[in-house]
């Protein structure tokens, strides 16, 4: 109402300049000119750093700390603009294209769309809706992990949110390799918005970087008054705009009209109708979701190429959880009754998905489930898991990865599914007693992830059930798991002797001292990986024991021991020809020369060394 009462003030001074003498005009021109700054209303930018986090789907800290969590970037910077390995700071799970090689990691879904490239996610809140001029990441150590930014309309902090949540794009890029580990604020050029924002939404991609990503803070810039070239409205293209009208649809044989001598003449479609029925599934199979529902809209014979349940056997809506909802998967549910591996990780959050169309879209289409990745599906309730359970008989691979605000009654709907193969439960709140019926009648595990499960009490008792119950188990990721002890560890290494990959990661209560480490290089002769991360006890012994009992080690995480020395991991770099990744951060008898010269050595091995300056 201001800008257009300005307006008004404006063009009526410009007509009375008009009517009037040449000095008059003079005159109103100049008062115009010199009065126009504090006539117009001037929008002031705001600064401000984030208020809180909302929702992240990893980090590299414990659920009942504050190092290296992403909590640490609500607030002002602590670290900036220092550069290197710092607690205050936020982190993620993984990094690196390694954590992908691993045994445990799942095929990629056919169809992800080539610009889609994120892998791990933050949602931040700011105290005032802006219209957004800049958003400052401050990265301070092996910064370039940033893929995407995001802004939504919805106001966090609001009573009343609106019934049409929008997600718009601010600045997305491929993942870059930064040459230097050094700090940097970072702050891509970004579009405006046609509406105001105090929800971002930061994605990364850190397959590149040769260490682990650190983020200090995040600072939003901008108006609170809509700025004029803003305001238009903006494009949106839609998951939802799926439908198939019959009226919309073209003859697929109109392109061909018979000529007086009977013959046909083609009228242009190149005799595509005339192609293999496999041949053109093969051609569709290439195309991305959208296209492949854009497409459907064309002509009839596309219509039922592109409708074919053959070509939705796998089915990715990850990379459209923007605007995935009940409608989305209503449209899609005639299509998907031959699906096999579904992700819907990241989709359905503020009420974009209901139990209602979740449940509906199960009932016909979950019979032949054999995967099923629910990553940070926060709509999940303990009816959705009763769903899965009843619907999913045959279903070998759940993903439940940071479901946190799942209640720890509801996994136990899991133990019903008994041909599962891999589980993972990293950040949930599952219980031990779940736990245990879970291992109970899924004795055909192999792939199991416990990491940062903080309501199991007894560690052992599940390491103990393990021993017994899943001896076919080929990794296990207990990363945090602080009640595991000597006998716990024993016992699974006695029971389950397939094991590939294990990560026992900051579980502070083992003590090198009482041998358990140098049993489990004896009796888990397989082992690919091992992360022993943050334990203070590992020793040269431990060192030997795995270099004469594991050849087939690929990565192993001894950060922050303090009794290793460069003659042991010598020793472990001979023995173990294919070690990829050796990681000897903060270890405090392995300087940077020991390292170089280790690196000079063994060239094949990427060996870390992590600092704090």
């Amino acid at each position: 109402m201001l800008t257009l009462l300005s307006m008004f003030y404006y063009i009526c001074l410009r007509r009375r300049s008009r009517s009037g003498t040449r000095g008059e005009a003079l005159t109103s021109r100049r008062a115009v000119e010199s009065g126009q700054r504090a006539t117009l209303p001037i929008s002031v930018e705001v600064e401000q750093y984030a208020k809180e986090v909302l929702d992240f789907s990893s980090h590299y800290g414990s659920e009942n700390s504050m190092s290296y969590t992403m909590w640490n970037l609500a607030g002002m910077p602590n670290v900036y603009p220092s550069s290197g390995d710092f607690t205050q700071t936020a982190v993620f799970r993984a990094y690196g294209a390694w954590w992908e090689q691993c045994a445990s990691t799942p095929l990629p879904f056919r169809r992800t769309p080539k610009a889609f490239h994120s892998q791990d996610y933050i949602e931040l809140a700011f105290e005032e809706p802006v219209y957004p001029t800049a958003v400052e990441v401050l990265e301070t150590y092996h910064p370039g992990a940033i893929v995407q930014i995001m802004a939504c309309s919805l106001n966090p902090f609001s009573q009343n949110p609106p019934t049409d949540v929008r997600w718009e794009v601010l600045w997305a890029e491929e993942p870059t390799k930064v040459l230097t580990p050094q700090a940097r604020q970072f702050s891509p050029s970004i579009k405006q918005l046609s509406f105001p924002t105090n929800l971002i939404r930061v994605e990364v991609n850190s397959s590149l970087l040769k260490y682990y990503t650190e983020l200090d803070a995040v600072a939003l810039r901008g108006q609170k008054e809509r700025p004029i070239l803003s305001r238009y409205k903006m494009p949106r293209i839609d998951i939802c705009d799926l439908s198939d009208s019959d009226e919309e649809l073209s003859d697929p044989g109109a392109s061909f009209r018979q000529a007086g001598d009977g013959k046909h003449i083609n009228l242009g479609n190149g005799y595509f109708d005339k192609l293999p029925y496999e041949l053109i599934q093969l051609i569709v199979s290439h195309l991305t979701l959208p296209d492949l529902c854009r497409l459907t809209q064309t002509c009839k014979l596309l219509r039922q190429h592109c409708c074919d349940p053959l070509q939705y056997i796998q089915l990715s809506l990850q990379p459209y959880w923007a605007r995935l909802s009940d409608t989305s998967l209503g449209h899609l549910q005639g299509r998907c009754t031959l699906l096999q591996r579904l992700n819907l990780s990241w989709t359905g959050n503020r009420g974009a998905l209901t139990l209602t169309g979740f449940s509906s879209f199960m009932k016909a289409c979950g019979g032949s489930l054999v995967c099923l990745e629910l990553s940070c599906c926060h709509f999940l309730s303990e009816p959705c898991l009763e769903v899965i359970s009843q619907t999913c008989p045959g279903l070998q691979e759940l993903n439940l990865s940071s479901c946190d605000r799942l209640h720890p009654q509801a996994f136990t709907h899991i133990s019903k599914l008994t041909r599962l193969r891999r589980l993972v439960l990293y950040r949930t709140r599952i219980e031990q007693t779940a736990m245990l019926r879970i291992l109970t009648f899924c004795i055909e595990l192999r792939h199991l992830n416990l990491g940062s499960c903080v309501m199991i009490e007894d560690y052992d008792v599940v390491a103990s059930m393990l021993a017994v119950c899943c001896r076919s188990l080929r990794s296990l990721d207990l990363w945090r798991c602080r009640s595991l002890s000597e006998r716990g560890l024993a016992e699974l290494a006695a029971g389950c002797r397939l094991l590939e990959e294990l990560d026992l990661g900051w579980c502070s209560t083992l003590q090198s001292s009482s041998g358990c480490f140098q049993h489990l290089a004896r009796n888990l002769q397989c082992l690919r990986k091992l992360f022993l991360t943050a334990n203070r006890t590992v020793c040269d012994s431990d060192i030997e024991e795995l270099a004469a009992n594991c050849p087939a080690l690929q990565h192993l995480d001894i950060l922050g021991t303090r009794m290793v020395n460069s003659s042991s991991l010598r020793k472990l770099l001979q023995a173990c020809p294919k070690l990829l990744l050796l990681d000897v951060s903060f270890c405090a008898q392995v300087d940077a020369r020991i390292v170089q010269e280790l690196c000079g050595l063994f060239p094949n091995v990427a060996i870390k060394k992590s600092f704090t300056q």
